[in-house]
């Protein structure tokens, strides 16, 4: 029963630890916001600027994979290009190597649990704070003390069920020494890091393990187990990509190259590697602690892995977009910068949601293109196919909207600041108005249709005058609707406005007119009718429109700013 208790502390223990760090790396997130964003998107000019957002970006919030995920997502959203991931990349795996230089300092030397309990008395009306920023620090706070109370919970409890007895029984059944070991220790590395998604927490054991001087478990072992982390941590950014756009795939796949590459490339002088080192730390440092053998390893892997390929960013770029071929006939019809599964924390998700509600306003304006050509088209195949178009792209909007709102409701489910719980609700409202412009302008190809069907009589010149003069100032409306949107412009809606004032007042104007051209017998009652439904679909698109742009600016149907 002891036995079973002590097993289980074991995993709870470790459960604490990967809590606090995430909770931790949250809290960094959160408050950093979209200063980090801004970071890694202006610092990654050229791949040696990249490496080095990498390693601070990483060493920052104590994780590689949420660096990793992130820039995927960015690549994912358009904002870094498949070479400046690469540069990111190679230092985030430098920057994780910080993590393992503080367990081997304070971890297992220093009772950092005894401090981490008053500690939280300090994070904790942080926490309940009104300010969103206050409460990412509490939040870090919190994780910090989570990350160290694990992290001795766990060697206590590997203590009390005698890891170390277990560990030495497993080695003996190992062939004591030879390359074939070696191999086996990465393999093992490899697959309990992708177990447990964080080369941090694989790290923390083998040094602890390692610190226990078990029979068989050396240093050469120990640094086979911390190249193999580097190969497991590539599969948190390879999942996150599995549903994103082909660009994003071929980060993660960079992700993964590297570090393979890099194992493959150590391997071939592992033992004078581990010697040089040893002697490094012995000699040169002047230290006798082994467990900085072990994390000197970790950071001259890392840094040797990057100093070597670095000058070969082009030539990786190339092959994975060979082995990764786009397929842009299998992307036209699918989200492009978000799926169903989120590609990183909930704070840094919206990123995409954004780019992904711009994309949906880009199409909504490219479906009502098609349906401006669709009023133009007098050939019969033409018109047929033109109208399947806007068919298609009107079950598209449907399943845009469907996608999005699924996104944003997960993204909602994570801890979020103020700020950008509203921007959920904004973009939750511009996605339904889009989606009303879409069935807008099926209204409207489904009136010229009915038009074709019902009767032979055709618009008069004058009456196609006023349909296209309408349907411009729709399309300067759809104009100036992306352009805020893809701005993220929270200033003022003047020229919207402007815009929107104008179709209503026209349309007034061509209604009326309709009225007495009907009672003239310009022409008949029935296209009269189809006349004055079009007209008066353009007007409630413009609605729409300007539903969306008000969304934007964080308004409503009722702000005095607009008066119909």
């Amino acid at each position: 029963m002891n036995t079973l208790i002590n097993i289980l502390s074991l995993v709870g223990s470790l459960g604490l630890f990967l809590y606090g760090m995430k909770i931790m790396s949250e809290g960094l997130e959160k408050f950093a916001g979209d200063k980090l964003r801004n970071v890694l998107s202006a610092m990654t000019k050229n791949r040696f600027m990249g490496v080095l957002t990498g390693i601070l970006v990483t060493a920052l919030i104590q994780s590689s994979s949420a660096t990793t995920v992130m820039v995927v997502s960015f690549v994912n959203a358009g904002l870094m290009t498949l070479a400046q991931s690469i540069g990111v990349i190679m230092g985030a795996n430098i920057g994780t190597t910080v993590t393992a230089w503080i367990i081997s300092a304070i971890g297992f030397k220093v009772n950092i649990s005894a401090f981490s309990i008053p500690l939280l008395a300090f994070g904790l009306p942080l926490l309940f704070s009104g300010s969103s920023k206050r409460k990412s620090i509490g939040e870090f706070i919190f994780g910090f003390s989570f990350l160290f109370m694990g992290l001795s919970l766990l060697q206590e409890s590997a203590s009390n069920i005698h890891i170390d007895v277990i560990v030495a029984n497993l080695l003996a059944e190992v062939p004591e020494g030879g390359f074939l070991t070696i191999l086996l220790f990465i393999l093992v590395g490899a697959l309990v890091t992708m177990l447990v998604q964080a080369s941090a927490a694989t790290m923390a054991i083998t040094l602890m393990l390692f610190g226990m001087n078990i029979p068989g478990f050396g240093f050469e072992q120990a640094a086979a187990l911390a190249m193999g982390q580097n190969i497991g941590t590539t599969i948190t950014a390879y999942l996150a990509s599995l549903t994103a756009n082909t660009q994003a795939r071929r980060a993660a796949m960079a992700h993964m190259l590297f570090n393979v590459v890099g194992v493959m490339v150590v391997l071939s002088f592992f033992y004078p590697a581990c010697n040089a080192i040893a002697w490094f730390v012995s000699d040169v440092m002047h230290n006798n602690n082994d467990l900085y053998k072990l994390s000197a390893f970790h950071t001259a892997f890392n840094v040797f892995n990057t100093i070597l390929l670095i000058g070969f960013v082009p030539q990786i770029e190339k092959l994975v977009c060979r082995l990764l071929p786009s397929n842009e006939e299998d992307e036209e019809y699918r989200l492009k910068f978000i799926a169903g599964g989120l590609l990183s924390t909930a704070e840094l998700s919206i990123l995409e949601a954004e780019k992904e509600v711009n994309n949906f306003a880009l199409r909504c304006q490219k479906m009502f293109g098609i349906v401006r050509d669709l009023v133009k088209t007098n050939a019969e195949s033409e018109f047929n196919k033109s109208f399947s178009r806007v068919e298609k792209y009107e079950a598209i909007t449907d399943r845009m909207e469907i996608e999005i709102a699924n996104y944003l409701s997960h993204v909602s489910e994570g801890r979020l600041s103020n700020e950008s719980k509203a921007e959920i609700q904004k973009m939750l409202k511009q996605i339904s108005e889009l989606e009303s412009i879409g069935d807008s302008c099926y209204n409207l190809a489904r009136t010229i249709n009915r038009r074709r069907q019902y009767t032979k009589e055709d618009f008069t010149e004058e009456q196609m005058q006023h349909i296209f003069a309408m349907m411009s100032l729709v399309g300067n409306a759809l104009e100036e609707m992306v352009k805020r949107i893809g701005h993220n412009t929270h200033g003022k809606i003047t020229a919207s406005l402007n815009i929107e004032h104008e179709i209503n007042n026209y349309r007034n104007q061509l209604r009326n007119q309709n009225l007495q051209d009907v009672n003239s017998g310009l022409y008949g009652y029935q296209i009269g009718v189809f006349y004055t439904d079009f007209i008066n679909e353009c007007e409630k698109l413009g609605d729409y429109i300007m539903n969306v742009v008000q969304a934007g600016k964080g308004v409503n149907d009722s702000d005095p700013e607009r008066k119909e």
